[in-house]
């Protein structure tokens, strides 16, 4: 009976927590919900799995409880420290669950806090990217009238053009060779932009100047700090050259105009890579401008909310051009989140079920810490008659359990660890063996079983030693 009423229990609570905790990792912006439909496979799945455990663990009592027989019952021959021991042994298993899964969840918090507070180099408030699509090749000239005509539109502080948005996944890259010399090994990583996008990113020019209209690909460049540390040693940047070497051997020749922020690039896990940032105007080997069909539109808003414009710059883009339309609209704020959703989820469900477990093992310690009160109220009030104080009451009842404890939080911290290298691809600058990983679950566990522990404490101190003594 009990197991069925828990089982409808933990059901209603599945039925509120999922939802609950898809909620906490949801993009404000872009939220998802989580259709539960009634479904009575998963029903009977539940029920039949709260049966077979209620059968696993009751069989055993229940069987050794029908094993007894009446007359060494009535003497008193049944060893209560044999039952004493393996209630012992099944808190200090349940303490080491509840410990694997705290210090799992502290890593999978922590790799989540670290990755998004990383910086990115740039300002993603008030920015959104139209990724924009022409079924033909468009000419420059045509995508500068577009930028102009969104630069009018009200609530647009500013556009740039770029060949996508930063953190959008999409890259370029190359191997670089200085001074005509072999390409190194490493590769940088290239992005074409036009004048004014390092101002609508709000990545800031340390030294030179930004791109002029009249610059194109190939020709100048402008490089990030990574860039400047791995190929110049930052000596006498400003107009030094280098070459993109092809996978053919061909060799295209930049002059180093600026110097930018690092900025990530691609995702937000990697170390910050060589970057040059090149013109989005490029020319051809007759000399002709070349064109495009794609590029991705930065706007940054008047509005803390980018997204309020969605629509308006959704429909400004075709009324310039009929040619153009927008395929993808994402803020620069989504983008960044969308790095950490998976780091996030983790951190979130870690959590869930790191409360859950800790609350089981509360519940547990005191069941069993209230039982071995009842067990041993004739013991404690003889011991209360005689001038046992209450302290040494409160040892007698606690120091098994506490031992139990601290045995099951060894045990679990020797899991833990084995249990590390599964996801130690999950975590992100954070190590098992940090002293904060292992200090936090064991003093999490401890506090849990000192709030569980007060109720039969206060219970066995509160033993009235003359009214024991009396029924027994």
């Amino acid at each position: 009976m009990l197991g069925i009423l828990a089982a409808a229990m933990g059901g209603l609570f599945a039925w509120w927590s999922a939802p609950f905790v898809a909620g906490r990792i949801n993009p404000p912006d872009n939220p998802a919900r989580l259709v539960l439909a009634p479904d009575w496979r998963v029903a009977g799945f539940g029920l039949l799995l709260s049966m077979g455990v209620v059968l696993l663990f009751g069989l055993p009592p229940a069987l050794h409880a029908s094993a007894v027989k009446p007359a060494s019952a009535l003497r008193g021959a049944e060893d209560p420290h044999s039952r004493r021991r393996l209630m012992h042994a099944l808190i200090a298993a349940q303490v080491t669950f509840c410990f694997v899964v705290l210090f799992v969840a502290g890593l999978f918090v922590v790799t989540f806090g670290r990755l998004a507070n990383q910086p990115t180099g740039f300002s993603a408030e008030r920015l959104v990217n139209l990724e924009t699509l022409s079924p033909r090749m468009q000419p420059m000239a045509l995508w500068d009238q577009v930028t102009e005509h969104l630069r009018a539109v009200p609530g647009v502080e500013t556009v740039a053009l770029a060949g996508w948005p930063l953190l959008s996944g999409v890259g370029w890259n190359g191997v670089i060779s200085i001074g005509g010399a072999q390409p190194t090994a490493d590769l940088a990583y290239f992005l074409n932009v036009s004048p004014g996008w390092a101002d609508a990113m709000k990545i800031p020019l340390i030294e030179g100047r930004d791109f002029r209209t009249t610059d194109t690909y190939p020709g100048v460049a402008i490089v990030n700090q990574a860039f400047a540390r791995r190929y110049f040693d930052w000596a006498d940047l400003i107009g030094r050259l280098f070459e993109k070497v092809e996978g053919d051997g061909k060799r295209t020749r930049f002059q180093i105009v600026g110097l930018l922020r690092d900025a990530r690039y691609r995702n937000m896990r990697e170390p910050i890579t060589p970057t040059a940032y090149v013109p989005i105007y490029s020319i051809g080997a007759e000399g002709t401008p070349q064109s495009r069909s794609s590029a991705t539109f930065i706007v940054r808003t008047a509005s803390a909310n980018p997204l309020a414009l969605a629509s308006i710059l959704c429909r400004e883009v075709p009324r310039a051009r009929p040619e153009f339309r927008v395929s993808n609209i994402r803020t620069q704020a989504e983008l960044v989140r969308a790095q950490t959703v998976r780091e996030r989820l983790l951190a979130m469900l870690g959590l869930f079920f790191a409360v859950v477990a800790l609350l089981l093992a509360a519940v547990g310690l005191y069941g069993v810490l209230d039982y071995s009160v009842l067990q041993r109220r004739r013991e404690i009030g003889i011991r209360m008659a005689i001038g046992a104080p209450a302290a040494s009451i409160a040892r007698l009842v606690t120091v098994d359990i506490f031992a139990m404890v601290i045995a099951g939080a060894l045990a679990g911290v020797a899991l833990g660890m084995a249990s590390v290298r599964y996801i130690e691809a999950l975590l992100y600058q954070v190590k098992p063996t940090d002293l904060g990983m292992l200090a936090l679950p064991a003093f999490t566990i401890l506090a849990a079983a000192s709030l569980a522990a007060l109720p039969a404490v206060l219970h066995a101190v509160r033993i009235d030693p003359v009214a024991m003594l009396r029924a027994e």
